[in-house]
């Protein structure tokens, strides 16, 4: 009998999914410790399993099926005879797939969702199955350049006389039982970890390293690089924080062992994509001691800054629960989007 995976392999889910009986359609609780795969694993297996598949030559819908059969045996589910006409297509991971030959990423039909994952494959010249990346629905209204999504939810950012400020002293009434005094990171830990019991820094120590960012300054790599600019603040929230390095796998939050959204703000206007800090829906990360973290669990830094076109300096801090944000923050009222969707990929997203 062959033993079971170690418990940070993957492929332990498939272990447990396939010996469960259940299919694709049956639901899993957000988080579940055995059987609910986090958005960084299901990427992995998926494209440990997918690449390579040849695609060439096939229709359409044929195509769509022969990927979804192989999407099954990946994640250790039994093939259906026919695929239903679900939304998403595979309600039991809460995911959709979508193949791709080009970087045009076109979504018909419905809105985007902000916890929703979806399944990005890259077919080659060749036919062939080069890449999969998984990111959720939040992920993807980040990367519209083009307008095509009219309106996210915002809020609005006006710093006050003070350099930093400690919206919510503690932190939510579900997550404080996991929040250690005496946590800290050590160079095992990585920021793109799950966040665990014990290991979560306290609110209030978080704002209290990352003050110290304040006046601080990183080149300016331009208005059209945003993302880069956003690299260079998360790398000094990393080592403020204590990591031993810098590492962003792009998925929500962004310092995700510590449950740690980073925002840069040159302007007024925070954007927040589909949802907003003080929702209540489940958060994509395995549940911690029995309970689900959800989206107003998570701490968001607010960095308020400066620039002159070569340098970034940082000018205020603000900190807070998402529970809390909007008490600092206002929200703009409303949220619109077009129904057919057309979102171009930056060129290196199947990168790495």
């Amino acid at each position: 009998m062959p033993s079971a995976p170690p418990p940070t392999d993957p492929q332990r889910f498939v272990s447990t999914i396939a010996g469960s009986g259940l299919t694709i359609y049956d639901p899993i609780e957000v988080g579940d410790p055995s059987l609910w795969i986090p958005t960084p694993e299901l990427e992995a297996l998926l494209d440990t399993e997918l690449r390579g598949i040849t695609l060439a030559g096939l229709p359409l819908r044929t195509r769509s099926k022969v990927v979804k059969e192989h999407v099954c045996k990946a994640l250790g589910y039994p093939v259906p005879t026919s695929f239903r006409k679900t939304q998403p297509r595979f309600p039991g991971q809460f995911f959709d797939t979508y193949v791709q030959k080009s970087n045009n990423l076109q979504v018909w039909n419905e809105e985007l969702s902000a916890t929703r994952r979806y399944v990005i494959i890259r077919v080659n010249a060749e036919g062939t199955i080069a890449r999969v990346k998984v990111v959720t629905g939040d992920t993807l209204v980040e990367l519209d350049t083009t307008g095509t999504l009219t309106q996210k939810y915002q809020a609005c950012c006006i710093p006050g006389t003070e350099a930093s400020e400690l919206i919510a002293a503690e932190d939510t009434a579900l997550l404080r039982p996991f929040v250690w005094t005496s946590s800290s990171t050590t160079r095992a830990d990585t920021p793109v970890m799950h966040p665990a019991k014990g290991q979560l820094l306290p609110i209030a120590s978080i704002y209290d390293r990352l003050k110290l960012l304040v006046r601080q300054a990183f080149d300016d790599t331009g208005i059209d690089q945003e993302r880069n600019r956003g690299a260079a603040l998360h790398r000094l929230v990393c080592q403020a924080l204590g990591y031993a390095g810098y590492q962003d796998d792009g998925q929500f939050p962004d310092v995700r062992h510590q449950l740690l959204e980073v925002k840069l703000q040159t302007s007024p206007t925070i954007d927040l994509g589909l949802v907003t800090p003080s929702s209540t829906e489940p958060l994509n990360v395995p549940q911690i001691d029995g309970n689900v973290i959800r989206h107003c669990d998570v701490r968001y830094a607010v960095f308020y800054a400066n620039t002159d076109g070569k340098r970034v300096e940082l000018t205020h801090l603000f900190v807070s629960t998402g529970e809390a944000f909007f008490t600092r923050f206002p929200q703009f009222q409303g949220k619109v989007l077009n129904k057919k969707l057309q979102i171009p990929l930056p060129a290196d997203f199947f990168d790495g």
